[in-house]
């Protein structure tokens, strides 16, 4: 199993996702990107949607830059919805 350091994260991420149950760059492509910030945002509230970004990049082996606006978009759209839950539950 490659470290998650292999997709190009760096070992702060990877130090969280590990405290997330993310062991490995092959976890962290079977479980994806929004699984992966739901369980980091439940942990560590600060997490924001560039992260999203970041672990979608990495698991398509690209840079964030390269992912189309469309993608970022949905993403984004993913984010929002996924916050407002867990503020809704928190109240």
């Amino acid at each position: 199993m490659a470290k998650v350091t292999a997709l190009g994260l760096g070992k702060t991420m990877e130090k969280k996702l590990h405290s997330v149950g993310i062991h490995s760059a092959e976890e962290l492509m079977e479980i994806g990107s929004k699984q992966a910030v739901f369980r980091l945002k439940e942990k560590y509230p600060g997490t924001c949607v560039v992260i999203l970004y970041h672990l979608e990049a990495a698991i398509r082996g690209i840079e964030m830059k390269q992912l189309e606006d469309t993608c970022k978009t949905e993403l984004k759209a993913y984010f929002q919805n996924m916050v407002s839950g867990i503020e809704e539950s928190m109240i």
